[in-house]
């Protein structure tokens, strides 16, 4: 009894360790994605601005400091004596600037809104990184499904190979024969090789996103059909109104520049400035008398003349503003329109493509490479259709990678240009035909 616990509790804990030893979810794209956000020297050079605009907000938004005057008054300088006049005295003073109420808050407003603008950009950032690990994502998966469509081809070549052998050794085939499947099969070796110079390139690529070394394995498993994303051009624009990060940052900007107006229009409002004084005077020796020391207030009131037309300009300059970051807002707006209507059409022409390549052109291609060996053996056709039906069906494959893998580039284009997931790729793709 005791030794059967002891296999099940060894047993746990080996799976323990290979849980933990084992990479989360074989390195999946979320992982991936998730990975390369939380290491960007990007994303943590705009969240240090962010703080260092927040931290702005506090300059020059408050009351000035207060100013402390120390001097002498009325010191006669026969003499230079403190006793001498009665009008001599040591003073004191207290001075306070006071803005017109309102107008330290409005330039907090405006502070405020570029700390809003940093953390839009922020997300806007992330969102691009998700996109273009994707994008680099699914060019490896894509090339590593070269690599092995390139071994399947060169297994079927051995296939040809040793048809022609057979007849070549009862002298139904030539030499020639079988130069020319030797040729093909060191073409798609030298394919392969290719392949994985340009397999090890977007491997150090999206390494370098994990900030890890540039040899550094990961894992993509196969390509994936395609999920079909029904959407609109209208809906698509509607979502990015909402959520891009792009589209927000310049709503933000023409709200800055109303709240400028609203800054610079204070300018035609006076300041103020507050002043307490205290005079101290001496016992006067000529008149034996000691006097007494003074108090005064003082209250200053700036004149706000606008000398050829400044402040004016300064609340022109906020609505030229504010008219700039408007018209940029709609021609952002018109940009995706066009981008949406071309990226929807091309989702369409893919799906539709992927149905006839894997329900049509794909079955007929590989029923076509066995026609083509069989007629051969029966010495129908001649041995270059039968390498042409193989590469045939090579090419196929190659397309419905390349159209699989675009797609889904495509997807997360519009999701970064939407500003938002549309769907989970990880959770909601089928696994492959394994007859693919």
């Amino acid at each position: 009894m005791n030794s059967k616990i002891l296999i099940v509790l060894l047993i746990a804990a080996l799976s323990v360790i290979n849980a933990q030893n084992k990479t989360p979810d074989k390195q999946d794209l979320e992982w991936l994605i998730n990975k390369a956000i939380s290491v960007s020297p990007e994303i943590k050079m705009l969240e240090a601005k962010y703080r260092v605009a927040k931290s702005q907000i506090e300059i020059g938004t408050n009351l000035p400091d207060p100013v402390l005057t120390l001097g002498l008054a009325n010191l006669p300088v026969n003499s230079f004596s403190f006793t001498q006049e009665p009008m001599t005295g040591k003073v004191i003073g207290l001075t306070q600037a006071i803005p017109f109420p309102g107008a330290l808050s409005s330039a907090a407003g405006v502070k405020a809104v570029d700390t809003s603008i940093i953390r839009q950009n922020i997300i806007d950032l992330k969102n691009k990184i998700r996109k273009e690990v994707a994008g680099l994502y699914f060019s490896l998966q894509f090339v590593r499904e070269n690599i092995r469509f390139a071994n399947e081809s060169i297994g079927l070549l051995k296939q040809i190979s040793d048809v022609v052998r057979q007849k070549y050794d009862v002298g139904s085939a030539s030499l020639q024969n079988l130069v020319q499947v030797e040729v093909q099969i060191t073409r798609v070796k030298d394919k392969i090789e290719s392949l994985k110079s340009e397999e090890r390139a977007l491997l150090a690529k999206l390494n370098a996103y994990l900030l890890r070394n540039g040899t550094g394995e990961i894992q993509t498993g196969k390509i994936q059909p395609i999920k079909f994303l029904e959407t609109s051009t209208e809906s698509l624009v509607r979502i990015a109104t909402e959520n891009r990060p792009q589209l927000q940052s310049l709503k933000l900007s023409v709200k800055k520049a109303q709240l400028m107006k609203e800054q610079a229009e204070y300018s035609f409002y006076p300041n103020f400035k507050l002043g307490l004084q205290y005079s101290q005077r001496d016992y006067n020796s000529v008149t034996s008398t000691d006097f007494v020391d003074f108090f005064s207030v003082l209250v200053g009131i700036s004149l706000p003349i606008n000398y050829g037309g400044k402040k004016t300009e300064q609340v022109n300059r906020a609505v030229h503003l504010g008219s700039l970051y408007n018209e940029q807002y709609n021609l952002a707006v018109q940009k995706l329109q066009q981008t949406f209507g071309t990226v929807n059409s091309k989702l369409l022409e893919m799906f539709n493509r992927e149905e006839l390549i894997t329900d049509q052109l794909l079955p007929q291609a590989q029923q076509a490479y066995k026609a083509a060996i069989a007629d051969y053996q029966v010495g129908k056709i001649d041995f270059a259709n039968v390498i042409k039906a193989e590469n045939d069906i090579l090419n196929i494959k190659t397309e419905l990678a390349k159209i699989r893998t675009d797609y889904y580039k495509n997807l997360f284009t519009i999701e970064y240009l939407a500003g938002t997931e549309l769907i989970n790729i990880e959770k909601n793709r089928t696994e492959t035909n394994d007859e693919e």
